[in-house]
């Protein structure tokens, strides 16, 4: 057999224990390599390739899950064998993770302190690779009743400003409220701006009666609290 003759076999034709979805109704989706896991999630290859070709191939060019995930869909695109309806899958799956690691759905947070704040944050804002910036609108409980993102970019006063961020705290009847922000750096540590637009925020809340609790600083799973800190 020539090398033109030889076609990889497809995932229907492997032996049952060894095709991810049987091996995952056998054994559990914690039997399957993250290679298995995402070709489920593919569903498909291409010419002459299986979907655990194509995602082994996904694996070593971006070199993990983790950062597989920190891509968006238009960026997974770019791999050879994705199209737009494998990205999207892809993203949503990675976009479920991060809304069921924050608890998400209809049950709400109490914010007790800033660990509180970031088991809420982190899975939504460690994979992002620019500045988004958040609204926590607390009600008189200290629960949480609304997550906002209010803006996106390099975090200065033109881009978050005391007006915007007290509208969105007033149009949702806030009793308090709590800022995020991410630093894709990697870095927690508050920038001069960081600090600056913490006071001005602080001192705009004590005028308007909203308090500002906490401005919690996100950086890939690290976090700061500027409270903490005696920023506040």
């Amino acid at each position: 057999m020539t090398g033109q003759d030889r076609r990889c076999p497809a995932i229907r034709e492997w032996l049952p224990d060894d095709r991810p979805r049987e091996k995952l109704l056998l054994r559990g989706p914690q039997a399957l390599t993250e290679a298995e896991l995402l070709a489920l999630i593919l569903r498909s290859g291409t010419a002459g390739r299986s979907a655990l070709d194509v995602a082994r191939n996904i694996l070593r060019d971006t070199g993990s899950l983790e950062r597989l995930a920190a891509l968006s869909a238009r960026e997974m695109m770019r791999m050879h064998g994705v199209g737009p309806a494998k990205a999207a899958e892809v993203a949503a799956t990675f976009e479920i993770g991060r809304r069921v690691e924050a608890g998400g759905g209809e049950r709400r947070h109490v914010v007790k302190g800033p660990a509180d704040v970031a088991r809420i944050m982190v899975p939504t804002l460690r994979d992002r690779r620019q500045e988004v910036f958040h609204v926590l609108v607390l009600d008189s409980s200290n629960a949480v009743a609304a997550n906002i993102e209010l803006s996106r970019g390099t975090l200065n006063a033109s881009l978050v400003h005391p007006r915007e961020v007290f509208k969105t705290a007033i149009d949702h009847r806030a009793a308090a409220i709590i800022v995020v922000h991410n630093h894709p750096s990697g870095n927690p540590e508050p920038s001069p701006e960081d600090l600056s637009i913490t006071r001005q925020l602080s001192d705009a809340g004590k005028l308007l009666g909203i308090p500002v609790h906490d401005h919690v600083i996100v950086a890939g799973s690290d976090w700061t609290s500027l409270a903490e800190r005696g920023v506040l």
